[in-house]
């Protein structure tokens, strides 16, 4: 069994040649995988190995990666010329000198009007930091892994104690209900008798009858068992691995709904005061669902 929490940092510095690159993450709760990425633009040929790193990670979240550079070592650019070009460019301007008989000394500066002699070189320190920049975010990854894995804990233990918390209120439900409904029937019928005083001809089986339709609507047996139901499959998902953030924010939905439910139809004190003690708990667990992964 393992938790994860959506809330997460690790951070990396690597030093090369005088300079250091720094690889930060952050992660925080998000329904999907939103990864973003801020970075040098002579690293952005390696963000997409940089984003599938993330995603063999997480699974949900919001996944922000910050890499900064310190030194001109890492930034650093040359020039190079295409010498083969340029051999074929001057081979072409010697012909056509000769061809149409031209004279006279070509500028230097012509070489600048020349068309992919020049070319700006940033790969020799990209090849020589793809590898160790990847690794960083690897090790970055691991760490916003471990701290996502302790609060993971955490939210798992505090859970754990509201579900435990709600499973004793619904055994109290359940003991308690056939008192409720007693007490409802005999309600009815002291209101029917009070309505129907004074007149005759009432006949006695269909005002029992009536009564127990009156207090079948107001029966929470069918609540309590899709409570309890609901809470089983809390208990059963968060022992789960893998993503179930989602799924367990749609159980506390729905356990909710039960407990609207069961406070709607009773009109007893005690069971009212334990409906509010359920949606106090819900709520809660309703909180800690939203940062699990």
């Amino acid at each position: 069994m393992m938790t994860m929490s959506m809330t997460g940092y690790g951070r990396k510095t690597l030093h090369i040649d005088g300079a250091s690159l720094s690889v930060e993450i952050r992660t925080v709760n998000h329904r999907f995988l939103d990864i973003a990425i801020k970075m040098p633009s002579s690293l952005l040929f390696i963000e997409e190995k940089i984003k599938k790193i993330i995603r063999s990670q997480f699974n949900r979240g919001r996944i922000e990666v910050i890499i900064e550079t310190t030194g001109s070592s890492l930034v650093q650019k040359t020039v190079e010329i295409d010498w083969n070009l340029l051999d074929q460019y001057m081979e072409k301007i010697t012909t056509a000198k000769e061809r149409y008989s031209l004279s006279g000394e070509l500028p230097v500066s012509i070489l600048t009007t020349l068309p992919h002699i020049f070319t700006m070189q940033e790969g020799k320190q990209q090849d020589a930091l793809k590898d160790a920049i990847l690794e960083n975010v690897d090790k970055a990854c691991e760490q916003v892994v471990i701290m996502r894995m302790k609060e993971g804990e955490y939210l798992f233990q505090d859970l754990m104690k509201r579900i435990s918390t709600i499973e004793d209120i619904v055994i109290l439900l359940q003991t308690r209900r056939p008192l409720v409904m007693e007490e409802y029937r005999r309600r009815i019928k002291e209101r029917m008798e009070e309505q129907l005083e004074g007149l005759t001809l009432i006949d006695p089986a269909r005002i029992h009858q009536e009564i127990v339709l009156l207090a079948e609507k107001g029966d929470i047996t069918e609540e309590i068992t899709r409570l309890s139901s609901h809470v089983e499959h809390f208990r059963a998902s968060i022992e789960k691995n893998g993503a179930v953030g989602r799924k367990l924010d749609f159980i506390t939905q729905e356990m909710h709904r039960e407990v609207n439910t069961i406070g709607s139809k009773s009109t007893d004190v005690i069971l009212s005061e334990w409906m509010v003690s359920l949606k106090s708990e819900i709520e809660k667990i309703k909180e800690q669902v939203q940062n699990i992964e």
